[in-house]
């Protein structure tokens, strides 16, 4: 008699199937739940490819592109895909370097050959060849030896050098048609539920390929060029090479030879050199400019870098106020409500943008304003005596989820804006084709933060993480094109900080949380890197804002 497991579905459905049955063959049965592709699979709180066999009673949840988990999944699919596709086309002699992430895909540059449109174009058709052949993606596990051995032969030096700071006795390679490759992180069942992208040429050796993310899953949107972000990118990438670090291991080898400290050093005075310049920028621009408006996504040092750069104009004469957005909330009964009926703070509703612009032209013109302070606990503005008024070198900063947002400070004259875009955009990855997230390195800094200063543990900031993001898709993102400068406040050394702090507070999600196997993801890919003691970091870094010790709180 056929031995049979049980198969519960999310509560809400239980199914026999014979034992020893792929995930795939079950993620058949529940394919109706889903719009897309399932690209993976949850088996017992653990991510789990569709090829695996399952042998026993299990609860299973499935993913598509429509959520974060499977389009993680399609874009590691889709890189690997288009390595394969590259090799295809130009041999073993050309080889893919994956960079960072831009506007809706990754940006990647080809070494080894000069590329154009046709190039690109003839890229993305052979992307789509290997699509409708369904090949499949195999995990073969291999002694780590034998894998520095084959990346050796191959020529693959970003592999090897990366794979040295792995103390696995065996590793997971990936086999698709007839190449090997490493991954970190799972794949899907085969190529044919990769079937929606774009490849978008931009210059010289880079091109950007697009997919649809959790936000547009049903197609691929057409490029737009962020032209202030990606030359900040390619600058950072630029210096990073003056360093010679391109990749993690280039990041550990710094740190097995003890120059952790110049490293951070020369970080920092990065980072200055950006806040100098643009404090430069608006000094020039004293007459016009009077109110400074800075905005950035979660975690990206915001608070840090007005600080910062509230020193640097007072260093030239220059008088700063800050004045807050948030004391200008709407009393807590005309806050607008999301779509479960919680309040939506991060709104722009939620502001008495009315109130606010007219305290702004007030004080253009030379007015006294008495500043409200807004009581959380009461949930309403109140008026203290707190009077401003403004003199001639002096300037407003503003800082706040919606200051890029030409609706905040509609009745103002926008020649005496400068707007600033704060963002941590990480040009370390961990080999040429395993990138860094920028959002992993913003949610690692906020964990750690969070822990800290409010005493939450890690798996709510994870769970918090989902509505962060969107919050910042509909509020932030879509304004950064409207900045005067962009500050990149990512700090090439702060990964192997970061480690120190955020790797027990992740062992701490257990295994039934929801959250557990994002939290095993974030660990993986943290053990590639070496901790870095915080002992000679300057307390009035943005890296402080987060593990403590800054001079500004």
């Amino acid at each position: 008699m056929l031995k049979m497991i049980k198969v519960n579905y999310r509560d809400i459905e239980t199914k026999e199937f014979p034992v020893n049955i792929s995930l795939y063959e079950i993620s058949k049965y529940f394919s109706s739940y889903y719009e897309y592709p399932i690209l993976i699979g949850k088996v017992d709180n653990n991510l789990t490819e569709l090829n695996e066999l399952i042998t026993r009673n299990a609860k299973v949840d499935f993913f598509d592109r429509s959520n974060g988990v499977g389009n993680s999944v399609y874009g590691r699919s889709l890189q690997y895909m288009l390595i394969k596709a590259v090799n295809n086309l130009f041999g073993n002699d050309v080889d893919v370097i994956i960079e960072h992430s831009l506007d809706k895909g990754f940006y990647c540059e080809i070494t080894g050959i000069n590329i154009n449109k046709d190039i690109v174009k003839k890229i993305e058709r052979e992307m789509y060849v290997i699509v409708n052949n369904r090949l499949p993606f195999t995990k073969v596990s291999v002694s780590r030896a034998d894998a520095i051995a084959y990346f050796k032969k191959k020529k693959s030096i970003d592999k090897v050098k990366s794979l040295k700071y792995i103390s696995n006795t065996y590793i997971n390679l990936y086999k698709l048609d007839d190449m090997y490759d490493y991954f970190y992180g799972k794949m899907a069942s085969n190529t044919s539920d990769i079937d929606n992208f774009k490849l978008t040429y931009i210059a010289e050796n880079g091109f950007v390929v697009s997919y649809p993310d959790v936000y547009n899953p049903e197609c691929t949107l057409d490029y737009k060029h962020h032209k202030m972000l990606y030359q900040k990118f390619v600058d950072y990438s630029n210096w990073g090479k003056t360093l010679d670090i391109n990749n993690a291991s280039d990041l550990n080898n710094y740190i097995s030879t003890g120059k952790y400290g110049e490293l951070i050093r020369l970080s920092e005075a990065y980072y200055n050199n950006q806040l100098s310049t643009v404090a430069d920028l608006i000094y020039n621009k004293k007459d016009k400019v009077k109110i400074v408006l800075m905005a950035g996504p979660s975690s990206s040092g915001k608070t840090t870098t007005s600080k910062r750069l509230e020193v640097y104009l007072r260093s030239k004469g220059l008088i700063t106020h800050q004045i807050s957005v948030d004391d200008y909330f709407v009393d807590r009964k005309d806050t607008p409500k999301d779509e479960n009926g919680e309040y939506d703070f991060e709104s722009i509703s939620a502001v008495d943008v009315t109130l606010f612009n007219k305290h702004l032209s007030s004080l253009l013109m030379g007015e006294k304003v008495n500043i409200p302070e807004y009581n959380f606990v009461l949930g309403k503005r109140e008026y203290k005596d707190k009077y401003l008024q403004l003199g001639s070198n002096d300037i407003i900063l503003i800082e706040g989820i919606h200051a890029l947002n030409d609706e905040l400070t509609s009745s103002i004259d926008n020649n005496t804006k400068y707007k600033i875009y704060i963002g941590p955009l990480t040009q370390l990855n961990i080999d040429h084709h395993n990138r860094i997230h920028t959002s992993d390195t913003r949610k690692l800094r906020r964990i750690v933060r969070d822990n800290k200063y409010r005493g939450y543990n890690a798996s709510t900031t994870l769970h918090m993480w989902k509505k962060i993001r969107e919050g910042e898709e509909k509020y932030i993102f879509p304004y950064q094109d409207l900045a005067d400068y962009v500050i990149n406040s990512a700090l090439i050394y702060e990964l192997g900080v970061l480690k120190t702090y955020v790797e027990p507070l992740l062992f701490s999600v257990e295994e039934n949380d929801p959250m557990y196997p994002e939290a095993i993801r974030l660990i993986n890919f943290l053990r590639t890197l070496l901790p870095i003691p915080s002992d000679e970091i300057p307390i009035d870094s943005v890296l402080r804002e987060f593990i403590g010790g800054s001079c500004f709180y």
